[in-house]
């Protein structure tokens, strides 16, 4: 990092930090220190504990995760950001999920990816830091390195962490992206800082209050006591982070989600106060905020990759996004239809020899054949 300008006014500078935030379509902005030393116990015991699962990034950096300065030399503050994602026109979640012959695909990732959004748009907001005062010492992060970036938002005052271990904010609920900027400048801490934590936070408890919808609507109970949440039973880690087999146990209880799953936010009272994203980038891409099950399933690879051109989706990669859909297929219900699309993909996969893939193909005709018995 190049050496930290002097002779600046850092209260006003925040104050213009925050003006130009919101012109680049950040709902919030708040800034925190770098001790995460609490969180940084909480996220050990849960890496002990295994529940990360194949996720081996998130212990391979060690405690670059839990401490700012050493993933990033000379970070003193952080500044986090948050923009909400909730698409305005697409298809509700109860309905898609409760027509077990569409796919589910969380609601995040019905636009454009993120990462790619929030990280231009986060540069754009260190330019004009820089513009104002020059050469200054920064990185920015949008869930791309090992960054405990709800733990770095609760501290900065962006919200609570909840039961389910995702952010909430008392006026905006949990629909939205987190990202960050580690910077060498010592700006003014927020002042609505949570007062206490416990392993995760005292404070998200006295705001959670006795709620256990979270935990109790789980399809596959990952959420396995307040504020920890086994990622090996989870359908987001599943679906999306699991590049292997999906555990047998699990795929009757994942029913036609896709990719990722929203339940323990879609149950959450808090979200009764989101608001719906304004930003075009984030509308969802039509059909796949409610789309067929036999439509995607036919898709080549070809066809997937250009319809998930510029999304989220694409990052699992077309074997995980068939061996989704065909998880799906064989919790939908019998059909001679969907016998018929798993029956040609299996044909047209035995010649390339995807055992994973056609593993599950063979669970799901297992599955609707079965029914006609």
């Amino acid at each position: 990092m190049p050496e930290t300008p002097k002779n600046i006014d850092y209260n006003q500078l925040l104050q213009k930090i925050e003006t130009w935030s919101e012109e680049l379509g950040f709902q919030q902005l708040g800034v925190s220190d770098i001790d995460l030393s609490k969180h940084e116990k909480y996220l050990n015991n849960w890496l002990d504990a295994g529940f990360h699962g194949e996720m081996n990034y998130m212990f391979k950096h060690g405690s670059k995760r839990s401490h700012p300065e050493e993933l990033v030399d000379n970070t003193c503050r952080v500044i986090s950001v948050r923009m909400d994602y909730m698409p305005p026109d697409c298809e509700l979640s109860d309905a898609v999920l409760a027509n077990p012959e569409q796919g589910f695909i969380s609601r995040y990732a019905l636009g454009r990816d993120y990462h790619k959004v929030m990280r231009k748009r986060l540069q754009k907001l260190s330019e004009k830091i820089n513009n104002m005062i020059g050469d200054f010492g920064f990185r920015v992060f949008v869930d791309s390195a090992p960054v405990l970036e709800k733990a770095l938002a609760e501290k900065s005052g962006l919200g609570w962490i909840g039961k389910h271990t995702n952010l909430i904010n008392q006026k905006a609920g949990s629909w939205f992206f987190l990202g960050e900027i580690y910077t060498d400048l010592p700006l003014p801490v927020s002042q609505n800082q949570p007062q206490a934590e416990s392993e995760t936070t005292e404070t998200a408890q006295n705001h959670c209050g006795t709620c256990t919808s979270c935990i109790d609507i789980c399809p596959t109970k990952a959420i396995v006591a307040p504020y920890k949440v086994d990622a090996r039973r989870c359908i987001s880690y599943l679906t999306i982070e699991l590049h292997g087999s999906i555990p047998v146990e699990f795929r009757k209880a994942i029913g036609n989600r896709i990719y990722g799953c929203d339940d323990c936010q879609l149950c959450c009272p808090w979200n009764r106060f989101s608001q719906h994203t304004v930003e075009p980038d984030f509308f969802a891409r039509h059909p796949l905020d409610a789309p067929a099950l036999t439509d995607l399933f036919r898709w080549d690879e070809k066809t997937f990759l250009k319809n998930t051109e510029g999304s989220a989706i694409r990052r699992i990669g077309y074997q995980s996004w068939l061996r989704n859909i065909a998880v799906a297929l064989g919790n939908a219900p019998t059909s001679e239809k969907i016998i018929q699309v798993l029956e040609e993909k299996k044909r047209g996969l035995v010649e390339a020899g995807n055992d994973m893939v056609l593993e599950h193909i063979d669970w799901a005709l297992a599955e609707q054949l079965g029914s006609l018995q």
